[in-house]
């Protein structure tokens, strides 16, 4: 067990918690008590993520350096996950997979990544070749851009509008200066030509305005030099020339890679005055060919893996298809591209050596991972199916990943929109399940549930429950801080089905706030009752006489005895002097034998009753409100208040229709619930109502 103190937390001046370790905690408490607050506290307090802060309480944020938002206790959490609205928006339900990083989550287990590690030991030579080899690497980033840039039609032939067709195709206009543009020459061949030659043509929309020279303001002196200076633009394409010059220095680079023969093509073919020929474009087609596929094995040897082999059927035929044969790809038969080539290969090689090894390797590792899709599938299935829902996953794997998708029982494609299609209930529920799997998988030190079930039916919340913490694939060894404002969770697995939730045995916890104080208070399975076992306690145990005849009357309600003694009562607690019995007459007066057999029935219960004495007490407005103020309890303060407003109303006529509302149909008629707690025990009645009762009281 541990001890959370919060201090200056949104609406919560300070609240202390204790939490059960490796274990389901439920808190319950109302709507408004500041239940969320203590969940974003937790999660700002351990990740130490600079958004504690943003709790700090509107009234007290005026103060710099005063009554900042802390907390205690969370030294021994490592880490805090936390179910909410905003967990379902950002995680569940992503596009392409059920729930963000399903990978992670679902596959990608301590045995996965043993048994990787074990298959990569074996990929370990060939990565070897490429770990830290920023030549190599360099060269295929070249190769990929050469390639690239000579780009090919669905026929095969270069294609005119690739980068390599402008830039050699009418021939290299840097290595050929046409004569009458010889006096820029130094421009033309100077390390970035593209840029000049842009400012240059940009230039030229200046040179009609004048007979100066828009560059240097000195006269044309005649109309050739103005001809010359415009004919750049005409010759010369930006675009083109700076695609020239980036493919010479990339040729440049590469050119140890290709073979005597193929760099002689290339270098007339780059230094040509006229339009490709037939021949040279056919020739760079071919290169092109090479480049690809030395880049393609290069690759391919550089990304082996699991993944790349999972799904082959003869390892080996793989393996062997990665070699390099230089002997095919002549253009690039230097004795540079062999330095870098067989070693490759002869690290391949080691490997072939190996393939039965491999082979056993990867094939444990598909049932490893084929086991493990099964159980995760299953479960979450399993769930789907007994809920009702006509939907289910299926974990499909992807280039280097697995990822879960959701399907619908008519549809064969998984569903990307799920959210479109999920009514609210049903993404809670599921998000549910996926946030325990992400548990299961993270550990963190404490999961945080905040009002996870509130929005279900009786029946989806134990199934929830159930779900969630029993069974071997549950939180039930995880610390877990459930925040609810529904008594179900904690009746279900305190009492109602407590054999089901007990190793280890969850904590429940009554939260209550006054003025800002969160305190709370443990409740045992002796503290869950029948609203029935209740009345009694409270008729037997308490001393205000107008309460005991209150808890009376509700005795005789739940159990449907609506005879004299619930008359004579209501008669009581509606202030009449003569009590009456409604009929389809009329009203008619209760005569002196029912009255005796009323009171008769109320004295084995009540054996002080006397309707007299309570009936002025009811009567004596200032009495009223002496009872109002010392009772503690928020439920006796409601009933008081409903009797005092209907007999003594309010001095200033004030009709407070929602107030109203709250107590007649939350606190007057509540028997939906066969198990509760004890209003005296458990004061769940919002802080704020009983405020504006007593409010309304002292005005009158």
């Amino acid at each position: 067990m541990f001890t959370i103190q919060i201090k200056n937390c949104n609406s919560i001046e300070s609240a202390e918690i204790r939490i059960k370790k490796g274990t389901l905690n439920i808190k319950y408490g109302s709507n408004g008590l500041g239940k969320s607050s203590i969940a974003k506290a937790i999660l700002a307090s351990v990740s130490n993520d600079g958004t504690l802060h943003k709790l700090k309480p509107f009234k007290h944020r005026s103060f710099v350096g005063q009554f900042d938002p802390s907390v205690v206790g969370v030294e021994e959490i490592n880490s805090v996950l936390v179910f909410d609205d905003t967990y379902v928006s950002q995680f569940a339900f992503q596009r392409d997979e059920v729930l963000k990083n399903s990978f992670e989550i679902f596959i990608k287990t301590d045995d996965f990544l043993a048994a990787m590690q074990e298959i990569e030991t074996l990929f370990r030579g060939i990565k070897a070749a490429f770990d830290g080899n920023e030549d190599l690497s360099n060269a295929i980033s070249d190769l990929k851009e050469l390639r690239d840039a000579f780009g090919v039609t669905k026929t095969g032939e270069l294609s005119k509008s690739s980068k390599g067709y402008k830039a050699f195709g009418s021939g290299n206009k840097i290595a050929n200066i046409p004569e009458h543009l010889k006096p820029f020459e130094k421009f033309i061949k100077s390390e970035q030509p593209a840029t000049w030659i842009a400012w240059q043509a940009k230039g030229n929309s200046f040179v009609e305005l004048s007979d100066n020279c828009p560059y240097c303001s000195s006269s044309f002196q005649g109309t050739d030099k103005k001809d010359v200076a415009q004919a750049v633009a005409k010759e010369y394409d930006s675009k083109s020339v700076e695609h020239l010059s980036a493919l010479q220095a990339i040729i440049v680079r590469l050119g140890k890679y290709f073979d005597g023969t193929c760099r002689e093509s290339l270098e007339k073919i780059t230094k040509s005055k006229v339009e490709l020929s037939l021949e040279e474009t056919n020739f760079l087609s071919a290169l092109r060919g090479d480049v690809e596929t030395l880049i393609a094995k290069l690759e391919g040897l550089r990304s082996i893996s699991f993944f790349a082999l999972r799904d082959v059927e003869k390892i080996e035929d793989e393996i062997s298809k990665l070699r390099i044969d230089l002997g095919l790809l002549g253009r690039l038969n230097s004795a540079d591209t062999k330095s870098v080539v067989e070693p490759v290969n002869a690290k391949l090689q080691e490997l072939a050596e190996k393939v039965g090894e491999l082979k056993g390797k990867i094939n444990k590792h598909k049932k490893l991972i084929e086991r493990t899709v099964a159980e995760n599938q299953d479960g979450i299935n399993g769930f789907l199916k007994s809920a009702g829902y006509k939907y289910s996953v299926v974990i499909k794997s992807e280039a280097e990943s697995y990822k879960m998708k959701l399907v619908h029982q008519d549809h064969d494609e998984h569903i990307e929109t799920a959210t479109q299609h999920l009514s609210y209930g049903e993404r809670n529920a599921f998000a549910l399940i996926l946030f325990m799997y992400q548990v299961l998988r993270e550990k963190p030190g404490l999961a945080v549930l905040d009002d996870p079930v509130s929005s279900f039916d009786k029946t989806k919340k134990f199934a929830i429950l159930n779900e969630l913490f029993r069974g071997k694939a549950s939180l039930r060894d995880t610390t877990v801080l459930m925040l609810t404002h529904d008594i179900e969770p904690a009746i279900d697995v305190i009492r109602g089905v407590k054999r089901l939730f007990q190793h280890p045995r969850p904590t429940a916890y009554f939260l209550a706030s006054k003025a800002g104080v969160v305190s709370e208070v443990e409740i045992t399975e002796e503290n869950i009752q029948t609203f029935a076992q209740i009345c009694s306690d409270n008729i037997h145990e308490l001393d205000d006489e107008v309460i005991k005849c209150i808890y009376l009357r509700r005795h005789f309600e739940i159990i449907n005895d609506l005879g004299a003694e619930y008359n004579y009562l209501a008669n009581l607690l509606h202030a009449r002097d003569v009590p009456i019995l409604k009929s389809a007459l009329g009203d008619i007066a209760m005569n002196a034998e029912q009255i005796a057999n009323a009171e008769a029935g109320i004295k084995k219960l009540i054996p002080a009753f006397d309707y007299s004495a309570v009936l002025a007490v009811i009567k004596n407005k200032t009495e009223m409100k002496h009872r109002f103020t010392n009772t503690t309890a928020g439920y006796d303060k409601i009933q008081l208040f409903r009797i005092f407003k209907e007999v003594h109303g309010s001095t200033n006529g004030e009709q407070d229709s929602i107030l109203q509302k709250f107590v007649n149909e939350s606190f007057h008629i509540e028997n939906e619930y066969v198990m509760q707690l004890n209003p005296h025990k458990f004061d769940n009645v919002p802080e704020y109502v009983v405020l504006e009762c007593e409010r309304v009281i002292l005005a009158s």
